[in-house]
């Protein structure tokens, strides 16, 4: 951030650099609760099937891969927001050789743009196969059944966990993208 931050005074890097700590600490504490809250929710999903009874995960295992690609690029932008939070430590260094330069420091906030982007998209399209094999389920389901009998095309609470763990990783690359486009904005102008 040499080349732009020298021509700044310090007390203005040091505000870029709180701005940096505040927002990298906000984003990795919010993106790891929603990611292991969503880890916890598919784990439950896949473990808590009941042996004998149709699997739920062959009608919505392309939706549960996606949703574990989108924790996975979840977990890369935990890694970043944890960056950003040592890149506010070190813009706020009184030594203006330990800052990092400005080109390296954008180039981080676009990969987390980037991996937010790609990990919300992954995760969307998951929502979408998931909740259409739900209403595939739904619909398909039988009005009248036997007392006491296991209607396989029922929607049951387990099912819905999925739908839930997809939710709350949408919400988290949210956060991760607000995050970094603030910074972006902060440190541009």
């Amino acid at each position: 951030m040499s080349e732009q931050l020298d021509n700044l005074s310090s007390s203005k890097v040091r505000s870029i650099g709180q701005n940096f700590r505040i927002t990298g600490w906000i984003s990795f504490v919010l993106q790891l609760v929603l990611g292991i809250v969503s880890s916890l929710l598919l784990l439950v999903f896949v473990i808590g099937r009941r042996p004998g009874t149709p699997s739920a995960t062959t009608e919505t295992g392309f939706g549960v891969f996606l949703a574990v690609c989108g924790i996975v690029s979840l977990g890369i932008s935990v890694y970043l927001a944890f960056r950003c939070k040592n890149i506010g430590r070190k813009l706020q260094s009184t030594n203006s050789s330990n800052r990092p330069r400005k080109i390296e420091t954008v180039k981080t906030l676009q990969l987390a743009l980037i991996v937010n982007l790609v990990g919300m998209l992954l995760t969307l399209l998951g929502a979408q196969a998931i909740v259409g094999s739900l209403v595939v389920k739904a619909v398909s389901s039988q009005t009248i059944t036997t007392l006491g009998a296991v209607d396989p095309n029922r929607i049951s609470g387990q099912d819905m966990l999925v739908v839930q763990a997809n939710n709350n990783t949408i919400t988290a690359h949210f956060v991760g993208l607000v995050g970094s486009i603030w910074l972006l904005n902060r440190i541009t102008k």
